[in-house]
């Protein structure tokens, strides 16, 4: 049996931990309010500029994790390909669904270019909305994001860089919700009641009961 390297999977772990701090600092509050108060006007150009440090610096992480992909540990075969195809179908939906109720122009960083705003709600009204998708799942595009990246074939490197993520975007929701019960009080209290944070368990026991 051929020796694992544990050394690169312990590097790859490092990489992926690091992508995330830098990420959670570029959006975090006390970065983004320096960033706002040195900037000024120019504090529009903000997201944008996010977006592609994210981007960019996400590439040598995903690199790396192919250079050091080894034998498959788990295969979506057989009667699973069904529900590998699941998993991307629901995946798919949610992320067009969300685009449907969010600004995706303001989430690009187009919009705040634009008409110089810096709204930290993504609807077109800059209100809470809590229509269509978003009254299934609060956060539709990271539980998207959850199931796309497990439905693939696994080996180590794979599995490591899902487990560090899918943690990541949990956290980063639950600071996330934080933020938004801070922006719209009681109404997104209210709304944490009614909707689940990412698993639509409240709607599928809604539906559960209505059909008893």
């Amino acid at each position: 049996m051929e020796s694992i390297d544990y050394t690169k999977y312990l590097m790859l772990s490092l990489l992926v931990i690091a992508w995330c701090v830098l990420h959670s600092a570029m959006i975090s509050v006390s970065v983004t309010e320096y960033f706002k108060k040195r900037l000024g006007s120019k504090f529009r150009f903000y997201r944008l500029f996010f977006n592609l440090i994210a981007f960019l610096t996400l590439i040598p992480v995903a690199l790396f994790a192919y250079s050091i992909r080894a034998q498959t540990i788990f295969h979506w075969d057989g009667y699973m390909r069904i529900g590998q195809v699941l998993l991307l179908v629901v995946a798919v939906l949610l992320f067009f669904l969300g685009g449907r109720q969010y600004n995706v122009r303001q989430v690009l960083g187009i919009k705040q270019i634009k008409e110089g705003t810096s709204s930290k709600a993504i609807s077109d009204t800059g209100e809470l909305d809590t229509s269509g998708v978003l009254g299934i799942t609060r956060h539709p595009w990271y539980l998207a994001t959850i199931l796309l990246i497990w439905a693939r074939q696994m080996d180590l490197s794979v599995l490591i860089v899902n487990v560090i993520l899918t943690s990541y975007l949990i956290v980063g929701t639950v600071l996330e919700e934080k933020k938004l019960i801070k922006e719209f009080g009681e109404k997104y209290e209210a709304y944490q009641n009614r909707v689940s944070m990412l698993i639509p368990f409240k709607w599928l026991k809604s539906k559960t009961v209505m059909m008893t």
